[in-house]
Protein backbone atom coordinates (compact mmCIF):
# COMPACT_ATOMS: atom_id res chain seq x y z
CA UNK A 1 0.00 0.00 0.00
CA UNK A 2 1.87 3.08 -1.13
CA UNK A 3 -0.83 5.84 -0.92
CA UNK A 4 -1.62 8.17 2.30
CA UNK A 5 -4.21 7.90 4.18
CA UNK A 6 -4.70 12.02 3.79
CA UNK A 7 -3.30 12.74 1.42
CA UNK A 8 -2.17 16.75 0.46
CA UNK A 9 -5.86 17.01 -0.97
CA UNK A 10 -8.42 16.88 2.45
CA UNK A 11 -9.87 13.83 0.40
CA UNK A 12 -9.76 10.47 2.47
CA UNK A 13 -7.97 7.88 0.30
CA UNK A 14 -8.92 3.82 1.03
CA UNK A 15 -6.90 0.90 -0.74
CA UNK A 16 -8.97 -1.91 -2.57
CA UNK A 17 -7.32 -4.20 0.12
CA UNK A 18 -7.94 -2.00 3.19
CA UNK A 19 -11.62 -1.89 2.24
CA UNK A 20 -12.04 -5.46 1.60
CA UNK A 21 -10.57 -6.49 4.54
CA UNK A 22 -12.35 -4.35 6.70
CA UNK A 23 -16.07 -5.63 4.35
CA UNK A 24 -14.80 -9.15 5.09
CA UNK A 25 -14.29 -8.74 8.60
CA UNK A 26 -18.26 -7.28 8.86
CA UNK A 27 -19.26 -10.56 6.87
CA UNK A 28 -17.42 -12.99 9.67
CA UNK A 29 -19.02 -10.31 12.44
CA UNK A 30 -22.57 -10.50 10.80
CA UNK A 31 -22.34 -14.53 10.45
CA UNK A 32 -20.88 -15.23 13.79
CA UNK A 33 -23.83 -13.50 15.33
CA UNK A 34 -26.65 -15.06 12.89
CA UNK A 35 -24.80 -18.32 13.38
CA UNK A 36 -25.25 -18.15 17.18
CA UNK A 37 -28.47 -16.95 17.31
CA UNK A 38 -29.56 -20.16 15.19
CA UNK A 39 -27.25 -22.18 17.22
CA UNK A 40 -29.41 -21.26 20.07
CA UNK A 41 -32.77 -22.23 18.15
CA UNK A 42 -32.11 -25.31 17.38
CA UNK A 43 -30.17 -26.34 20.93
CA UNK A 44 -31.82 -27.16 23.82
CA UNK A 45 -30.05 -24.59 26.66
CA UNK A 46 -29.94 -26.15 30.22
CA UNK A 47 -30.94 -23.26 33.09
CA UNK A 48 -27.39 -23.58 34.15
CA UNK A 49 -25.87 -22.93 30.12
CA UNK A 50 -28.74 -19.98 30.30
CA UNK A 51 -27.90 -18.30 33.44
CA UNK A 52 -23.72 -18.36 32.32
CA UNK A 53 -24.64 -16.99 29.10
CA UNK A 54 -26.62 -14.00 30.95
CA UNK A 55 -23.64 -12.91 33.00
CA UNK A 56 -21.21 -13.08 29.82
CA UNK A 57 -21.13 -9.44 28.55
CA UNK A 58 -19.77 -8.57 32.25
CA UNK A 59 -17.54 -11.28 32.10
CA UNK A 60 -15.86 -10.26 28.76
CA UNK A 61 -15.69 -6.94 29.70
CA UNK A 62 -14.25 -7.78 32.79
CA UNK A 63 -11.65 -9.81 31.44
CA UNK A 64 -10.50 -7.15 28.97
CA UNK A 65 -10.50 -4.18 31.79
CA UNK A 66 -8.81 -6.44 34.67
CA UNK A 67 -5.24 -6.56 33.48
CA UNK A 68 -5.18 -3.09 32.73
CA UNK A 69 -6.65 -1.99 36.17
CA UNK A 70 -4.05 -4.28 37.80
CA UNK A 71 -1.28 -2.25 36.47
CA UNK A 72 -3.41 1.18 36.48
CA UNK A 73 -2.84 4.10 38.65
CA UNK A 74 -5.15 6.54 40.57
CA UNK A 75 -7.59 7.60 38.06
CA UNK A 76 -7.95 4.15 36.37
CA UNK A 77 -8.65 2.76 40.10
CA UNK A 78 -11.07 6.17 40.45
CA UNK A 79 -12.95 5.18 37.48
CA UNK A 80 -13.32 1.73 38.51
CA UNK A 81 -14.68 2.60 41.67
CA UNK A 82 -17.32 4.94 39.71
CA UNK A 83 -17.87 2.27 37.37
CA UNK A 84 -19.04 0.23 40.45
CA UNK A 85 -21.30 2.75 41.82
CA UNK A 86 -23.01 3.26 38.65
CA UNK A 87 -23.62 -0.39 37.81
CA UNK A 88 -24.93 -0.70 41.44
CA UNK A 89 -27.53 2.29 41.34
CA UNK A 90 -28.37 1.74 37.21
CA UNK A 91 -27.60 -1.69 36.56
CA UNK A 92 -26.71 -0.85 33.02
CA UNK A 93 -23.33 -2.23 31.73
CA UNK A 94 -23.59 0.73 29.29
CA UNK A 95 -23.99 3.42 31.29
CA UNK A 96 -21.04 2.10 33.30
CA UNK A 97 -18.84 1.99 30.23
CA UNK A 98 -19.45 5.28 29.43
CA UNK A 99 -18.87 6.80 32.99
CA UNK A 100 -15.94 4.55 33.34
CA UNK A 101 -14.37 6.30 30.03
CA UNK A 102 -15.06 9.56 31.10
CA UNK A 103 -13.92 9.34 34.73
CA UNK A 104 -10.20 7.96 33.34
CA UNK A 105 -10.17 10.99 30.46
CA UNK A 106 -11.30 13.07 33.46
CA UNK A 107 -9.25 12.00 36.41
CA UNK A 108 -5.64 11.60 33.46
CA UNK A 109 -6.27 15.00 32.75
CA UNK A 110 -6.83 16.00 36.35
CA UNK A 111 -3.84 13.96 37.90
Amino acid sequence: MTGDVFPADGMLSLEPVVVGVVLAMAVVTYLTKVGGMWLVRHVELSERLEAGLSVLPGAIVIAILAPELAVGGPAEWGSAGLVLLVMWRTDSILLALCAGVAGVVFLRALL
